[in-house]
């Protein structure tokens, strides 16, 4: 079926007052409802964020929040319900008249509170802080008292922070320095206790047992030898009666006697025992015996003999080194023990050395990271680190910033357009009326030989003519009028977008108590 362009452009033509109508209707709310909309004035401050005054690679600070962490931090806190609380106790906000609860205002002042900051460069933004309000002067102060909060509360941060970081530090080098003192006290009151079989010493106690054990080994030896050389002189006497000639220690008189009695026996075998060399040998050994004698009498206190003296002697040196012995054997006997104990106690001194040694790393680190804490905290309390200035206070602005009354009355112009189109088109779907050939053909199957269209008369034309015009006079003007009947005295436009956006479900996204300021 071909388009039938007149047929449809004709069809267009009846329906346009319906069209006229609907846009009218639409278009008039639309400008009723923008007009009805109290005035909102929307201050703005500018905040700048500023990188740290000192470099970093000179002295850091310890606050490494990004300037976004920081900012949502601050807007947390601005707008929490006890600042928020606050600010209405400190700025007068709402008449007396205003049947408002507490919780209704904080929220109000919430939605009217706007901060924001672009993407920063770097560590350098701005930041923009708005207020709306149905005054120029309360926007400007509220903005401002907010950008002082903002300020306040940066620095407040900051230095909090970094009084933090610096409290932890020193707390850790008390902390770890009481535990160095600890196990430094576990390590010496353990080396005390082992002092002879640390593993310092092991060494010295291992040649010290090789020459104690050389040394027992001597004083055995010796000890069979002085038993032996008893013996042997225990044997000569008993068989002889007295000790041999060079056996034992002989004083000069007596080896001086041997040799007189020996030359005197010489002399006897050739010579008389009156010879005078005979007489004056008799008389030599006679008085070297008596002083023999005497010296005996004086070592054996005139009762021992040469042999009771070589054995007393001999006995003494063997006690001496039986005695020796003893304690050699005893201080092998330790040091042996002391060489076996030391691995073990090498092992336990090198596990208290190693925590001690763990312990001195983490208190070097915590002292050198409580410097730098105590640099950042002495950099932000002195307001050196990233801080936070106003370059342009919120001044009371010229002109409303809502509503735009433009945009809603073109608002309501396209709506009408559309509800105008749908009308339209639902009426030609309704519509089953036969208006052409060709739909008579497609209802009935049928071909007419001719149509004779409807001719109207003159005077039925002007009767529908005027009837065309009262209604569009009608509507347009009692049509108005009942719009503002009905918002003055029935219902304002804003109850009726709040009901209508809350029986549709779209009262999250339409607010109209933020478009509606009034107070």
């Amino acid at each position: 079926m071909n388009f039938d362009l007149r047929f449809y452009w004709i069809l267009f033509l009846r329906r346009l007052p319906y069209a006229i109508l609907i846009v009218s209707v639409c278009t008039i709310a639309a400008v009723f409802y923008a007009f009805s909309l109290p005035p909102v004035y929307r201050a703005e401050a500018r905040l700048l964020l500023e990188r740290a005054q000192i470099p970093d690679e000179l002295a850091a600070s310890t606050v490494r929040e990004s300037a976004d962490e920081n900012l949502l931090a601050i807007q947390q806190y601005i707008t929490t319900r006890a600042n928020l609380q606050e600010l209405l106790t400190r700025i007068d906000m709402y008449d007396a008249s205003e049947l408002m609860t507490e919780d209704q205002m904080v929220d109000d002042v919430r939605n009217r509170l706007g901060i924001y900051m672009p993407p920063s460069q770097g560590s350098t933004g701005i930041i923009y802080v708005s207020f709306a309000a149905p005054t120029p002067e309360l926007s400007a102060t509220v903005a401002n008292a907010v950008a002082d909060q903002i300020l306040a509360q940066n620095i407040q941060l900051r230095t909090a922070a970094s009084g933090n970081t610096l409290d932890f530090f020193e707390q850790e080098v008390r902390r770890l320095s009481s535990e160095l003192a600890a196990q430094n006290a576990r390590i010496l009151e353990f080396e005390e206790a082992n002092r002879d079989a640390l593993p310092e010493s092991l060494e010295y106690r291992r040649s010290r047992q090789a020459a104690l054990q050389e040394r027992l080994l001597q004083v055995d030896r010796e000890l069979a030898s002085l038993r032996d050389r008893r013996q042997r002189l225990t044997d000569l006497y008993e068989r002889t009666g007295r000790l041999a000639v060079g056996v034992g220690a002989s004083t000069p008189e007596q080896t001086r006697l041997e040799e007189l009695r020996g030359e005197l026996a010489s002399a006897l075998v050739i010579l008389s025992p009156t010879n005078p060399r005979v007489r004056a040998l008799q008389t030599q050994v006679a008085a070297l015996e008596e002083t023999v004698k005497s010296q005996l009498d004086a070592e054996g206190g005139g009762t021992l003999s040469s042999f009771d003296v070589q054995m007393l002697d001999i006995d003494g040196q063997i006690q001496y080194l039986a005695e020796e012995k003893n304690m050699i054997e005893t201080e092998f006997a330790a040091v042996t023990a002391s060489i076996e104990a030391t691995p073990g106690n090498s092992l336990t001194l090198s596990t208290l050395t190693n925590d001690y040694d763990n312990l001195r790393v983490q208190y070097d680190q915590a002292v050198a990271s409580l410097a730098d804490a105590r640099m950042g905290d002495r950099i932000e309390v002195t307001d050196r680190g990233q801080r936070i200035s106003i370059i342009e206070p919120a001044l009371p602005p010229t002109y409303r910033s809502e509503p735009n009354r433009k945009l809603l009355a073109m608002t309501g112009f396209g709506a009408g357009v559309l509800l105008s189109a749908g009308l339209i088109v639902l009426l030609e779907l309704l519509n089953r009326t036969i208006r052409r050939p060709a739909e008579l053909v497609s209802a009935l199957g049928i071909t007419p030989f001719v149509t004779i269209p409807f001719i109207e008369s003159k005077a039925a034309a002007k009767a529908r003519r005027m009837r065309l015009i009262w209604t569009v006079l009608g509507v347009a003007i009692v049509g108005p009028l009942l719009i503002f009947g009905v918002l003055v005295s029935v219902m304002p436009m804003d109850v009726i977008v709040e009901r209508v956006t809350e029986l549709f479900g779209l009262s999250g996204i339409i607010d109209p108590s933020s478009a509606n300021t009034s107070g």
